[in-house]
């Protein structure tokens, strides 16, 4: 008998496609991929869609996730003992998650939706198996999202803000 081939949904990134494009922050992303490459990506991206005041991730926590921001902004703040702070806004054509995604630590902030918010998740094990299956898009979107870390650290201001 034969069993049924999954079938694997590509879903349309033209959104975050030219959010990248059209971002001017001094964090946004970089376009690491081709049209064909990014058509391979959608196959291991989720959609996840926060309404305003939602938080998507909470300092402290062991989640690996990185997050590419499609629409919206989101409020990135750091609480201590004292008081919360905030660290940054992270709008649309940029990356949410990068310092936890590649140190294996835990999340350094609290990262909230400031409005509405489309973004799309590429949890550490579907990154893995990216790297294993397509290593060039793997490699071509770390190190995009290596790039807005590396800017983001370089800013002494929003250091802290590498989530």
């Amino acid at each position: 008998m034969n069993l049924p081939t999954p079938v694997v949904s590509k879903v349309d990134l033209q959104g975050l496609i030219d959010a990248i494009a059209q971002a001017n922050a001094d964090d946004s992303m970089t376009n690491p991929l081709t049209p064909a490459q990014w058509d391979v990506l959608s196959s291991y991206l989720l959609p996840v869609v926060l309404p305003a005041g939602q938080v998507l991730f909470n300092q402290g926590a062991t989640d690996r996730t990185l997050y590419l921001v499609e629409s919206g902004s989101l409020s990135v703040h750091y609480q201590d003992e004292k008081e919360r702070l905030r660290l940054a806004i992270v709008g649309a054509g940029s990356v949410v998650g990068e310092g936890a995604f590649f140190s294996h630590r835990t999340r350094s902030a609290t990262v909230q939706a400031s409005g509405p918010c489309k973004l799309w998740s590429l949890p550490a094990i579907r990154f893995t198996e990216l790297a294993n299956r397509q290593p060039a898009i793997a490699l071509g979107l770390a190190m995009a999202a290596g790039g807005v870390l590396a800017k983001r650290l370089g800013n002494r201001r929003r250091r802290v803000a590498a989530t």
